[in-house]
C-alpha cells in the first residue's frame, strides 16, 4: 500500500515557518486534518520500522534518539488538531475527532507492542548512560511492559480492540460533555434579574446574544457548583440552575445521556487491567504515578474525609440559621449553599464578592498580577506579538524573553468561554520544548470566562483570578523544560504530580507586592482598600469544610468506579446514579447539600481521560504544594520581601520546573527540600486538624 503524500497546498507538509514553530492557523483548514492525519500516522510508522529493522548494534542515537525524534509530521498535526477539538469544537472537528481517536489509540499500539523496537531497547539497557538517558531508557521498557509486550498473540489482539474501545469512549463521553454543557444552559426572565450586579447581568445579557437569543442566558461551567448560584437571590433560578447543573448527562437528552458510555468504559478498562494482571484500573493508575498503589490513595482521600464532612456539617448549621432569618422554617438545599455562605461571609467579615470584582480586571490581573510575578521570580518578560494570530478571536500570543534577552517560547492565552470550547481550564502544548530536536516552548492557557457586553470591563471573581495564576503555573512549568528527550519534557510527568508546580503559582495571587500592581479599580485605577483585601483574606478560611468535601466526594467517585473488575461494574443504564449513591454512602460522603465537584455523567476528567483513577491528583499534588509554600515563607524571612525573590525563584525552576520527568519527580522534590514532602502543612491549611 502507497505511503499517503501530502500536496503541497496542504499547510503540514512542511515544518511551521512562524517563530518557535506557531502553527499557522490561519492556513489551516478542516479539511486539510485527515489527508494530514493519515499522511502523518504513515511517515512514522515507516521511521518505527527503519530503527527496527537496521542492521547494526542498538546505539542511544540509532535506536532511543531516533525514536523521540520520529513522528514530526504527526506530531505537528495533533497538536493542531487537539487544540482546536478543545479550543472551537465544531461539530465537522467533532466528527473527525471521533473517526481518528481510535486510530490513533491503534497507532500507539503499533509502536508498543513491537518485539523488535523492545529488543533494539533492551540492548541498551546492559550499557551505561548519563542520567536523563538511563532514566529515559527506563521508562520506554517500563511503558513497553504496561502496554503488554508479555503477553500472547490472542491477548495482544485483545488488548488493541480494548484500546481502541477505550479512545472511542472516551471521545463519545468528552463530545457528550459539552453537548450536555450547551442543552443544560438556563434562560433566565426579567424579573429574576433583581439584585444582580450590572456586571453580572451585562454576561448573562452577552451570553444570550452570542447564541443569538434575546434577554438573559445562564451558560454552565464544567463543575456542580455554578457561580450564579451564589448570587442569585432568586430562590427559584437559585434552583433551576442547579437542577441543571447536576442532571447533565442523563435523559431525556439522548445527544447528551452519557450513562451508557459510562458503564461501558469502566468495564473495558476494567478488563484491560485484568489482562495486564492488575485487579483494576485504578491499581493500573497508581503504578505509574508517584502513588504506586491505589491503597496509598484511598488512604490519603480517607484520611481527610472524616475532619472535612465534620467541618462541612458545622457551615451547614450557620447556613440555614442564615436561611431561616430570610425564610423562617425553610429548610436548606445544595442551591442553597453557595448563596448563603456567602452571606455568612458578609455578615462575617464584611465582605461582598461583588464589590471585590470591580477591582480584578482581566488584562490588568494578567499582565500586572499573573505576568508581573514570573517576572520577579524567574526574571522573563512577556511581549505581545500581534502580528502572531491564534486560532480564534481574541486569542493572544506573547513571545517570551530570558532575563539576558534570549528567546524562551511563545505563550498563547485563550481567556474566552465561546460554544463548542469545552468547559474548565487547562493548558497544553503546540510544540514541546527539547534539545535532542532543538525546539524552544510554545504553550496554551484556556480559561472560559464568559465576555461582557462589547466596551464594558471584564471583571473577574477571585475564583478565576486564582484560576489564571494556576494556569500559568502549568505554563512556566512548559516554558522552563530543559529535557534532551520531549517524551519528558515540561509537563509531562505523572499526573499525581503535574499539578504541583501549578497549585504553588496559586500562592502569588496573594502576594502584598503582587497584589497591588494588578488589584486595582477598573475605572479609576485606584489601588483595592487595604480593608477590603484584608476581608478578603480572612473571608477565604471560610468554607474548607465544603469545598474539601466536595473535592473528595468527586476524587473517592472516581476511585470507586475504577476499584471495580469487569463483572462488578453495573449493567443497566438506571444504575448508575444508584452506584454513585452508594459508592459516596461508603466513604461517609453521601450529603445532598454537598454534591460531588463532578457527579459521574460529567466528570469529564475521568471519563473523557486524561484523570482517569486520577482524579486524587489535585489533593495528592497539594500535600507537596502547601510544604512547597512554606518553603517560599521561610525564603520571606531571610529575604523580606515574602519569597518573591529571583533567588528562590530560580532555585525553584531549576530544582523542579526544567527537570520535567527526566528523573523521578519525588528526587527531584527533594533536590528542592531536602527530604521527602509532609502533610502537615496541608492539614493546617484545609482546617483538617482532628
Amino acid at each position: 500500500m502507497a505511503t499517503p503524500v501530502l500536496t503541497p497546498d496542504n499547510p503540514f507538509a512542511a515544518p511551521w515557518s512562524l517563530p518557535y514553530g506557531l502553527p499557522d492557523f490561519a492556513a489551516v483548514r478542516t479539511e486539510h486534518l485527515r489527508p494530514a492525519l493519515e499522511a502523518g500516522m504513515a511517515q512514522q510508522r515507516q521511521e518505527w520500522d527503519r530503527i527496527a529493522t537496521r542492521p547494526e548494534p542498538a546505539t542511544v542515537e540509532n535506536t532511543l534518539d531516533a525514536l523521540e525524534s520520529s513522528g514530526a509530521l504527526l506530531t505537528r498535526v495533533e497538536h493542531v488538531f487537539h487544540t482546536l477539538v478543545s479550543s472551537v469544537g465544531t461539530d465537522e472537528l467533532r466528527d473527525i475527532e471521533a473517526e481518528y481517536a481510535p486510530r490513533l489509540a491503534e497507532h500507539a499500539d503499533a509502536l508498543w507492542l513491537d518485539d523488535r523496537l523492545h529488543d533494539r531497547l533492551r540492548e541498551l539497557a546492559g550499557a551505561t548512560h548519563d542520567g536523563e538517558t538511563a532514566w529515559v531508557l527506563n521508562r520506554y521498557l517500563t511503558r513497553y511492559e504496561r502496554s503488554g509486550i508479555g503477553l500472547d498473540p490472542a491477548g495482544r489482539q485483545r488488548l488493541r480492540h480494548l484500546n481502541g474501545q477505550i479512545t472511542a469512549l472516551q471521545t463519545q463521553f468528552a463530545q457528550r460533555v459539552v453537548s450536555g454543557l450547551e442543552a443544560a444552559a438556563v434562560p433566565v426572565a426579567d424579573a429574576e434579574l433583581s439584585g444582580l450586579a450590572e456586571s453580572t447581568v451585562s454576561v448573562l445579557q452577552q451570553s444570550a446574544a452570542d447564541r443569538g437569543q434575546g434577554g438573559a442566558l445562564v451558560t454552565l461551567g464544567l463543575p456542580t457548583a455554578q457561580p450564579i448560584v451564589g448570587q442569585a437571590p432568586d430562590r427559584g433560578l437559585r434552583q433551576r440552575v442547579h437542577t441543571a447543573s447536576v442532571s447533565r448527562g442523563t435523559g431525556p437528552d439522548t445527544a447528551s445521556d452519557t450513562r451508557q458510555i459510562v458503564l461501558d468504559l469502566a468495564r473495558v478498562r476494567a478488563e484491560r487491567a485484568a489482562l495486564l494482571g492488575f485487579a483494576h484500573h485504578a491499581d493500573y493508575v497508581a503504578q505509574g504515578a508517584t502513588a504506586k498503589t491505589a491503597d496509598a490513595v484511598t488512604g490519603l482521600l480517607g484520611q481527610l474525609a472524616g475532619p472535612a464532612v465534620r467541618n462541612a456539617r458545622q457551615e451547614a448549621d450557620e447556613l440555614e440559621q442564615a436561611l431561616q432569618h430570610d425564610e423562617p422554617g425553610a429548610s436548606l438545599h445544595a442551591w442553597d449553599w453557595a448563596f448563603y455562605a456567602d452571606r455568612v461571609r458578609q455578615d462575617r467579615y464584611s465582605f461582598d464578592e461583588d464589590v471585590l470584582r470591580p477591582y480584578l480586571e482581566l488584562d490588568r490581573v494578567i499582565h500586572d498580577g499573573v505576568f508581573y510575578a514570573a517576572e520577579q521570580l524567574y526574571g522573563i518578560t512577556l511581549t505581545r506579538r500581534e502580528a502572531l494570530q491564534g486560532y480564534a478571536d481574541r486569542v493572544r500570543v506573547y513571545e517570551v524573553f530570558e532575563a539576558d534577552g534570549t528567546g524562551l517560547g511563545l505563550f498563547v492565552a485563550d481567556y474566552d468561554a465561546r460554544e463548542g470550547k469545552r468547559g474548565g481550564a487547562w493548558m497544553h502544548n503546540l510544540v514541546d520544548g527539547s534539545g535532542l530536536l532543538d525546539r524552544r516552548p510554545v504553550v496554551v492557557n484556556n480559561l472560559n470566562i464568559n465576555r461582557p457586553a462589547a466596551g464594558e470591563p471584564t471583571l473577574l471573581t477571585w475564583d478565576e483570578v486564582i484560576t489564571a495564576f494556576h494556569e500559568f503555573g502549568h505554563a512556566l512549568h512548559g516554558l522552563f523544560a530543559a529535557s534532551r528527550y520531549p517524551s519528558v519534557s515540561g509537563t509531562a510527568v505523572p499526573r499525581d504530580f503535574v499539578e504541583f508546580p501549578s497549585q504553588v503559582n496559586e500562592m502569588w495571587a496573594w502576594h502584598p507586592q503582587v497584589l497591588a500592581r494588578f488589584a486595582r479599580h477598573h475605572a479609576t485605577g485606584e489601588p483595592m482598600p487595604a480593608e477590603l483585601l484584608n476581608r478578603l483574606r480572612q473571608s477565604q478560611s471560610y468554607g474548607e469544610g465544603f469545598a474539601t468535601t466536595e473535592y473528595l466526594a468527586a476524587a473517592l467517585l472516581d476511585q470507586a468506579w475504577h476499584h471495580l473488575s469487569p463483572d462488578e461494574v453495573p449493567t443497566r443504564v438506571s444504575e448508575v446514579e444508584a452506584f454513585e449513591a452508594r459508592a459516596l454512602d461508603g466513604y461517609g460522603l453521601a450529603d445532598p447539600l454537598v454534591p460531588p465537584r463532578y457527579r459521574t455523567t460529567y466528570f469529564n476528567h475521568t471519563f473523557g481521560g486524561g484523570y482517569d483513577a486520577g482524579y486524587y491528583s489535585y489533593i495528592w499534588s497539594e500535600v507537596l504544594d502547601a510544604d512547597t509554600v512554606d518553603w517560599f515563607r521561610q525564603e520571606a524571612s531571610e529575604n523580606e520581601d515574602g519569597g518573591l525573590n529571583r533567588a528562590a525563584g530560580q532555585r525553584f525552576r531549576d530544582a523542579l520546573l526544567s527537570r520535567g520527568h527526566s528523573q523521578d519527580p519525588l528526587d527531584s522534590y527533594r533536590d528542592l527540600r531536602g527530604r521527602d514532602p509532609i502533610i502537615d502543612p496541608l492539614l493546617r491549611r484545609r482546617g483538617l486538624h482532628s
